[in-house]
């Protein structure tokens, strides 16, 4: 009896941690600039907000561009470029049910989130990252690499925005119109 408590209550311990998740290992599809899919799950790069799809920013020649589906590209370019299995480390899940996961392209290769800052397609979280991205994200800014050619508004708030009601075209950018 006693065993049989004792299994039963590792096994809720397991079932319980995100930690506890097997690496998830496959060919990756892009659902948006900052989650991918393997395998039917769905996978939320851990530490980094990249543009939402309707959102909109600024490019240094002043007009307006589709920044999250800039980022989507970015992604599903990096895949294209560079066809090696994704190796994903989850840390937890999200509210959505999710898994929040460090990824990387290859066995050894880059980190999937320091790429996507280190190109300006996101943006270091630190809310989450505890700035693991920061010297990333300064270097892109630095170089005016994708989003910080122009102007935008931080993913984040303009989620925010939006989910006020307002429209994606007043929550996108902060310059005049």
């Amino acid at each position: 009896m006693t065993r049989v408590l004792a299994s039963s209550a590792v096994a809720a311990l397991l079932i319980a941690t995100p930690a506890a998740a097997e690496t998830i290992v496959g060919r990756a599809s892009v659902v948006d600039g900052d989650t991918i899919e393997i395998h039917g799950t769905r996978i939320r790069l851990w530490g980094i907000d990249a543009p939402e799809s309707d959102q909109l920013c600024r490019g240094d020649d002043s007009e307006l561009y589709r920044c999250g589906q800039k980022a989507a590209a970015a992604l599903a370019g990096l895949f294209y470029a560079i066809p090696r299995p994704v190796l994903c480390t989850p840390k937890d899940r999200d509210r959505y049910g999710r898994v929040v996961a460090v990824c990387k392209l290859g066995g050894p290769g880059p980190d999937i989130a320091h790429w996507m800052v280190s190109n300006g397609h996101a943006l270091d979280w630190p809310k989450y990252s505890h700035g693991q991205y920061t010297e990333a994200q300064q270097r892109a800014e630095r170089a005016n690499a994708g989003v910080w050619a122009g102007s935008f508004v931080e993913p984040w708030r303009y989620r925010a925005c939006t989910t006020a009601g307002r429209r994606p075209l007043d929550c996108s950018d902060e310059t005049p119109r």
